[in-house]
C-alpha cells in the first residue's frame, strides 16, 4: 500500500493529499529514511510524521485499504 494512503486510512493524516505533500517536504521518513508518498508499506515498517515541533513514530502492525473510524488504531503501534 502506497505511504500516503497509508497514513489517511490509518488517520494518522486527516487527508491524502495532505499525507502526499508533508512526504513531498520531507516530513515523513520509513526506516529513518525520508520516503516519498509512493513507498510500498509493509507490515513491520517503522513510519515517523514530523508535526511542527514534535513527532510521532508508528509500527505498521496491518495493512487494510478501508477500515471503520474506530478501529484504525489496530493498524499501527506507538513508539515512544
Amino acid at each position: 500500500m502506497r505511504l500516503d494512503k497509508f497514513l489517511k486510512v490509518s488517520r494518522l493524516i486527516k487527508r491524502r493529499t495532505v499525507a502526499r505533500d508533508a512526504a513531498d517536504a520531507g516530513r515523513v521518513t520509513v526506516n529513518d529514511k525520508t520516503a516519498k508518498p509512493s513507498y510500498d508499506v509493509k507490515v513491520g515498517d517503522i513510519v515517523g510524521i514530523g508535526f511542527g515541533n514534535r513527532k510521532i513514530t508508528v509500527e505498521v502492525l496491518e495493512l487494510k485499504e478501508s477500515i471503520p473510524a474506530g478501529e484504525a488504531q489496530n493498524l499501527y503501534r506507538v513508539i515512544e
